[in-house]
C-alpha cells in the first residue's frame, strides 16, 4: 500500500527513506563514554588491565583468594572499559548495505562474552572460598596488603581520569561512582590483609572472597539476561504492549493495528514496525495519522524508529470474508 516514502521514516531525523536508498539512522555511537576522550578511556583500560594481572600474580603467590576475587572484579571492569573503547571505534563506521543499522550492538556482544566468563570465574571463586573455610591455607599477608594498596591507588586513579567528565554525563558519573565502589572493595581487602597479618584470621580471606564473588554473580544475574534479551530482539523489559496497542487504536482515523514487532536496537534505542488499518474514506488523512502515531510512540514510549505500513479496512489479513475486523491488534 503506497510508496516507500509514505511508509518508512525515521522520526529522530524527520527524514523520509526513498525507494532504493540506504537510510543512515545516526544511532551508531557506543554512547556510554561519549564525553570521555579516547586517551583517557584507553589509559583507564590499561591501568585496570595491568592491575588485574598484578592481582592475579599476587593472589597466586600470597595464597589469597580474596585478591583473586578482586582481580576478577577488576577484570570485569577493565573489560567493560575495553569493550566501550572498541565499540566506540567500531561505532564510528557508517551504516552500510550489509549492516543497515550500523554497529551499535558490538558493545552488547562483547559484554555478553565478558559476563559469561565472569559467571564461570565467580562460581569457581565461591567453590574455592567454601573449600578454604574447611581447609585454610597459609597466606602471605604483607603481599596481600601491598597489592590491595596498589589496587586502591589504581581505582582512585581511574576515578580521577573519569571525574573531570562526570559532571556533564550521567553515564560517566555512574562509571566514576562504580570506580569508587571498586576502591571500597580494595579497602576491604586491605583491612582483611591487616587481620591476617596481626590476628592470623585466615578465615577473613575466604569471607571476603564470598562477598566479592557473590557481588560479581549478582551483577551477572542482573545484566546477562538483559543483554541476551536485546540480542534476541526482545521487546523492552516491563513494556506494556497491550496498553500501547489500545492507545494506538484510539488515535483518530486508526481502525486497527496488526503485525506489530517491537525490539531494542541497543540499550538506548527502540524500534517498531506495524501495519496500520484505516478506512478508505480517510485516505487524504494518511500523513496526519502517521504523524500522530509517530509522535505518540516518541512521547510515550521513546520509540524513535518506526516503520508503518498502511492498509485500507477490508483489505487486511485481519479481516474476515465480510470485511469485518477480526482483531484490531492481531500479530
Amino acid at each position: 500500500m503506497g510508496s516507500c516514502d509514505h511508509n518508512h521514516s525515521d522520526s529522530s531525523t524527520g527524514e523520509s527513506e526513498h525507494c532504493g536508498s540506504l537510510h543512515h539512522h545516526g544511532l551508531t555511537s557506543a554512547g556510554q563514554f561519549d564525553s570521555v576522550s579516547d586517551a583517557r578511556l584507553l589509559w583507564s583500560v590499561l591501568l585496570n588491565q595491568g592491575l588485574t594481572v598484578a592481582q592475579i600474580v599476587a593472589g597466586i603467590f600470597s595464597g589469597s583468594v580474596a585478591l583473586l576475587s578482586d582481580a576478577a572484579h577488576n577484570f570485569s571492569d577493565a573489560n567493560s572499559l575495553l569493550i566501550a573503547y572498541i565499540a566506540r571505534r567500531i561505532a564510528r563506521k557508517e551504516a552500510n548495505q550489509r549492516y543497515t543499522f550500523g554497529y551499535r550492538r558490538a558493545e552488547l556482544i562483547g559484554a555478553t562474552i565478558n559476563l559469561t566468563l565472569l559467571a564461570v570465574v565467580g562460581c569457581y571463586l565461591i567453590y574455592e572460598a567454601v573449600h578454604r573455610f574447611f581447609d585454610p591455607q597459609p597466606i602471605i599477608g604483607w603481599l596481600m596488603a601491598v597489592t590491595a594498596a596498589i589496587a586502591l591507588v589504581v581505582d582512585l586513579g581511574t576515578a580521577l581520569l573519569l571525574w573531570a567528565m562526570s559532571k556533564g554525563s550521567l553515564n560517566v558519573r555512574a562509571a566514576f561512582i562504580h570506580n569508587l565502589v571498586d576502591a571500597a572493595g580494595s579497602v576491604a581487602v586491605l583491612i582483611g590483609a591487616v587481620a591476617v597479618i596481626y590476628l592470623d584470621w585466615l578465615w577473613v580471606d575466604a569471607f571476603l572472597t564470598l562477598l566479592i564473588a557473590s557481588y560479581i554473580l549478582y551483577q551477572v544475574a542482573k545484566m546477562l539476561p538483559e543483554a541476551t534479551r536485546i540480542l534476541m530482539e526482545g521487546a523492552p523489559a516491563n513494556f506494556h504492549f497491550d496498553e500501547m496497542l489500545a492507545d494506538l487504536c484510539k488515535i483518530d482515523g486508526v481502525s486497527g493495528i496488526h503485525h506489530v514487532h517491537l525490539w531494542e536496537l541497543d540499550e538506548s534505542h527502540r524500534a517498531l514496525e506495524a501495519h496500520v488499518v484505516i478506512e478508505p474514506t480517510r485516505y487524504e488523512d494518511l500523513e496526519p495519522i502517521k504523524r500522530l502515531i509517530k509522535a505518540y510512540l516518541i512521547d510515550e514510549h521513546n520509540i524513535r524508529h518506526s516503520t508503518l505500513e498502511f492498509e485500507f479496512a477490508g483489505t487486511s489479513d485481519c479481516h474476515d470474508s465480510e470485511g469485518n475486523l477480526i482483531n484490531g491488534d492481531c500479530l
